[in-house]
């Protein structure tokens, strides 16, 4: 886990692990910020998250344009209850990397995700976590 990332409650890494949508919110390169919906993965063990998406996405091309200094939030809600994941993120093609990430996800939401021509991992290393009533 991050060094910086506070100790999850059962109750908080649960709630991540339900099958949910999440929003992912990027900056563009004019700073203002790109909201997308999202399926995602999270490991509290490691404070990773991961997003599976295609190149040309919005989203993506936000992450790379960012560099190493990218940072992104991740906000799952289901009614009066939310967490985000803030933290930096990064765009990779490795092949190890996405098939973790397609692993994790297909185990999170009992299919595997979109298999497009032009697949990449966004990983998020969490350093922050908000969260109300998990």
């Amino acid at each position: 886990m991050s060094r910086d990332l506070p100790r999850l409650t059962a109750a908080a890494r649960g709630f991540l692990a339900l099958p949910r949508t999440a929003t992912l919110t990027t900056l563009r390169p004019d700073g203002t910020p790109h909201v997308a919906p999202v399926r995602f993965t999270f490991d509290a063990a490691t404070g990773l998250a991961r997003v599976t998406t295609r190149a040309g996405t919005r989203k993506a091309r936000n992450v790379a344009a960012g560099g190493p200094a990218a940072r992104v939030a991740l906000c799952q809600a289901d009614g009066p209850r939310w967490i985000t994941l803030e933290g930096r993120a990064s765009v990779d093609t490795d092949p190890v990397r996405l098939a973790e990430a397609v692993r994790r996800y297909t185990a999170r939401y009992g299919s595997a995700p979109p298999a497009p021509p032009d697949p990449v991992v966004i990983e998020i290393t969490v350093d922050r976590v908000l969260r109300l009533n998990v």
